[in-house]
């Protein structure tokens, strides 16, 4: 998973002296920031800092980590994620299970012009609507979005922002790790992706976190083409760890036309599986029981 050390460690690295003031050095052989750079620009001793890195100081007061994020350059997402790593060893939050109310359920069956599913923190699909499971080709209770997007070589058409998916994925499980951290399924997840692709390496080696509450979201369907769609997440506050997220199209759009289409198709196949089964004798009315 992730610490505190860790993420200082990764960070450091990245930061570019200039960005803080610090003529560039051509026998410079360190990647980032030195040590005692930050702790100097961030007002703290070098042993300090030193034993932050090697996990032997622990909780750091909030002025010390308001200076580390400053000399990071951390947003205000990062900053969150740095006081959540520094207060794991007293904080242990318990992850939450996979049950949702009736009530969370009946809610996700009223969206129906729209995808709609329900996400844990480890991009578990806990439930789908209709047109959710028309969107991906598949039911919705099962499927992992992360280890769809890097270990389902097949369904990398469908996200025609592969890339940008990619770097949202890693982000928002950087920031499931912090919130998480003894969560073995979160762990066994981010292991198995981690053995399975490169870029989710490359990518986590970075330790950028990212809380992606609304933005675009664009698919390649195989039946309608491209679907340009809005994502927007809702918190279930009584749900911890879950979030509805809604795909949304903009009113007058190809991708409303789009999302009307794959409706219809799939209203079609449903009415053809059904008919198949009346003659073969599988469905039968009242007078027939």
């Amino acid at each position: 998973m992730e610490d505190l050390a860790s993420f200082l460690r990764i960070r450091r690295s990245r930061v570019d002296p200039a960005t803080v003031g610090i003529p560039a050095d051509s026998r410079r052989r360190v990647e980032g920031l030195r040590r005692e750079e930050v702790a100097h620009l961030s007002g703290v001793s070098v042993d300090y800092y030193v034993r932050l890195e090697q996990g032997r100081a622990t909780q750091p007061s909030e002025q010390v980590l308001d200076a580390l994020a400053r000399v990071l350059g951390l947003d205000e997402i990062e900053r969150g994620h740095l006081t959540r790593l520094s207060c794991q060893r007293r904080r242990r939050a318990k992850a939450p299970g996979g049950r949702l109310r009736p009530e969370v359920l009946r809610v996700l069956d009223l969206v129906t012009g729209a995808p709609a599913l329900i996400m844990n923190h480890r991009l578990d699909v806990l439930a789908g609507n209709r047109l959710a499971g028309l969107l991906y080709g598949r039911p919705m209770p099962g499927l992992n979005t992360a280890r769809h997007i890097f270990l389902e070589e097949a369904e990398r058409g469908l996200y025609a922002d592969w890339e940008k998916c990619t770097v949202d994925v890693v982000g928002h499980l950087r920031l499931a790790a912090g919130e998480y951290p003894d969560d073995p399924r979160l762990a066994s997840l981010i292991g198995e992706l981690a053995m399975g692709s490169e870029r989710f390496r490359r990518l986590w080696a970075r330790a950028d976190v990212r809380a992606r509450t609304h933005g675009r979201k664009a698919y390649r369907h195989p039946l309608v083409g491209l679907l340009e769609l809005h994502q927007e997440n809702f918190a279930l506050p009584s749900e911890a760890g879950a979030e509805l997220v809604v795909l949304s199209a903009a009113p007058g759009s190809a991708a409303e036309d789009g999302l009307r289409l794959l409706a219809g198709l799939g209203a079609d196949v449903a009415r053809g599986g059904r008919a198949e089964r009346c003659e073969r004798g599988e469905v039968r009315g009242r007078s027939g029981r």
